[in-house]
């Protein structure tokens, strides 16, 4: 029996995904602190404001104060927006097998890395692969493919203004993020249906206290760029306006590509830096050279 489902692509206005945007990271592309992201989370009134702003000392009243600037601007930015471009969304649930340190995903090999350092004494070496049933088993499971990305028009939106284009892009980068979390919620509940009476607050979602993983390409548990050339071949990135550079990355930058996890006990993890008996193996299993291989794993390579 195949478990494999087509490939679903998706659109969603703005305001659908903005809900969903995380703004302690938008505020940490500004250089401002998490304390600062809570002006997110206000009414939207002056009183409140001004209560939160005497919050905070003398030394840091005209940091808040720029926080709250920064975030109306944001938000009305949102609004010019919204309606005249979207964030687009594809995603596939795939027959999947752990073989190793690789996942068989309908059929497809992919390669995966295990971790070579433990975070404390008795953690196992985690790989991705832990978290879906042994091909030695015989029994098939599930993991999911999914990609997220802006208009590519949008991120030229105020090209000409340094601040205003700035804005844009963290905006958009943060757009991708929160539509990758808005789609990873409907699969758990309504798809792929594992998880089918969650009910949880935006801030729970936003902490991860849900059922499942899903680790982006780039990011700690999944650090090697060129599994997007694989990802491409499962889900079909051009549906949604995605092109890979010959790196790996996606343009629009402002794009999230990576795997769904259902376990029960799947967690994130940092691969970390791996030594070159590894990277050989791993080169190995990915058909390619050790030194064809080093640029996508730059970050992780040991000195």
């Amino acid at each position: 029996m195949n478990l494999t489902t087509p490939i679903t692509t998706l659109r969603y206005e703005l305001h659908e995904v903005a809900e969903y945007i995380n703004w302690i990271y938008f505020f940490h592309a500004w250089g401002f602190q998490p304390r600062f992201a809570a002006i997110a989370g206000l009414h939207d009134c002056d009183s409140c404001r001004t209560q939160w702003l005497n919050s905070f000392g003398e030394a840091d009243r005209d940091k808040a104060a720029e926080a709250i600037r920064l975030y109306q601007d944001a938000r009305r930015l949102l609004g010019e927006l919204d309606g005249h471009y979207a964030v687009r969304a594809a995603y596939r649930l795939l027959e999947a097998y752990a073989d190793g340190d690789n996942l068989l995903l309908d059929g497809l090999r992919f390669p995966l890395l295990r971790q070579q350092t433990r975070q404390r004494p008795d953690a196992p070496f985690l790989c991705l692969s832990d978290f879906v049933r042994p091909l030695s088993q015989g029994i098939p499971d599930t993991v999911g493919a999914f990609a997220t990305t802006v208009d590519a028009a949008l991120e030229e939106v105020l090209a000409h203004d340094d601040y205003g284009h700035l804005l844009v892009k963290t905006l958009c980068e943060r757009l991708a993020e929160a539509a990758a979390e808005k789609l990873h919620l409907t699969v758990r509940r309504d798809v792929w249906a594992y998880a089918p009476d969650e009910q949880l607050s935006l801030r729970q979602l936003l902490n991860e206290d849900y059922q499942g993983i899903r680790p982006a390409v780039g990011y700690p548990s999944l650090p090697d760029l060129s599994v997007n050339f694989l990802l491409d071949e499962l889900i079909d990135f051009r549906r949604i306006g995605i092109r890979l550079t010959e790196t790996g990355m996606m343009q629009p930058a402002a794009s999230v590509s990576g795997l769904m996890f259902a376990h029960p006990a799947a967690r994130y993890f940092a691969v970390g830096c791996i030594d070159e008996e590894q990277l050989a193996d791993y080169a190995a299993r990915r058909g390619f050279s050790v030194e064809r291989m080093k640029p996508f794993l730059r970050s992780t390579l040991r000195n």
